[in-house]
């Protein structure tokens, strides 16, 4: 079954001080719940493409998963939106109550945490990965270019991983911790490493989008958007380099700026 990810309303707009009958292109949400081991683990309203993925993102970002070769099975129950995944290994039970919110520090140092999981899978980055400031800029633009269903719509958060070099993969979802998990997923379905990798995204860097780039692994968080006081914060300590605004050929770096290398001459096309 073949899931609508769009779909078209007749509206009324206003426009130019009139009315008038048109259609807007809008998009779908869609439940999915998640059974791990035959137990209810998690509900979730998401886009309705690249489930697995999204599935197996979230999984490993809640710490249940943490290789591809710990998933027996995974099937999807489109129609009915559940998806039921076998592990090959039992997890503790304070997994399938992962949404308690525990406030938690590690290592004696400011950051906290609202969750236990997040505390317990948040990586501080090892990366060496740098990008010049054409680099940002065109990741940026590169992914902006690719969010076609936002064009469409304006209702998604979009993301890519991207290299020095290029977009390596791209993801939309309604919600922005699913387009982060989407791509988690993908690497860790494909066995693609994350940690030379930059995340572009199109939101807000909040302290939950940080937390969840400190999980995939990433050294350096690109946003189209500001970050937060919090965000900028476990950035910091967790060795992040966060940069936002970016938009045009400008840009700010708000942590670890040594990863923003000179252009040595390079331009940008804006």
């Amino acid at each position: 079954m073949i899931l609508k990810i769009t779909s078209d309303r007749e509206i009324i707009r206003f426009k130019h001080g009139q009315f008038e009958e048109t259609e807007d292109t809008v998009a779908e949400e869609f439940p999915l719940t998640i059974y791990v081991n035959d137990v209810e683990f998690a509900t979730m309203v998401c886009s309705p493409d690249h489930l697995e993925e999204l599935v197996l993102g979230f999984l490993a970002s809640e710490g249940a998963v943490r290789k591809y070769s710990d998933i027996a099975s995974i099937s999807l129950d489109d129609h009915g939106g559940f998806c039921h995944v076998k592990l090959n290994r039992e997890i503790p039970t304070d997994h399938f109550n992962y949404s308690k919110r525990v406030l938690g520090s590690c290592c004696g140092k400011s950051r906290q945490f609202y969750f236990q999981n997040d505390a317990d899978t948040a990586k501080v980055s090892l990366s060496k990965t740098t990008l010049t400031p054409a680099q940002c800029i065109t990741l940026m633009k590169d992914m902006q270019a690719t969010s076609t269903i936002f064009k469409q719509t304006g209702g998604i958060h979009n993301a890519s991983l991207g290299s020095p070099e290029e977009m390596i993969v791209h993801r939309g979802d309604i919600g922005r911790h699913n387009a982060l998990d989407k791509l988690y997923g993908h690497c860790i379905q494909h066995r693609i490493p994350v940690g030379d990798k930059a995340l572009v995204f199109s939101g807000r860097i909040s302290s939950e989008v940080l937390t969840k780039a400190a999980k995939i692994g990433v050294g350096i968080v690109l946003s189209k958007s500001a970050p937060t006081n919090l965000a900028i914060k476990l950035a910091d300590d967790l060795n992040i380099t966060a940069a936002g605004f970016i938009r045009g050929d400008s840009f700010n770096i708000y942590t670890h700026p040594w990863r923003i290398t000179e252009d040595r001459g390079a331009s940008v096309k804006i």
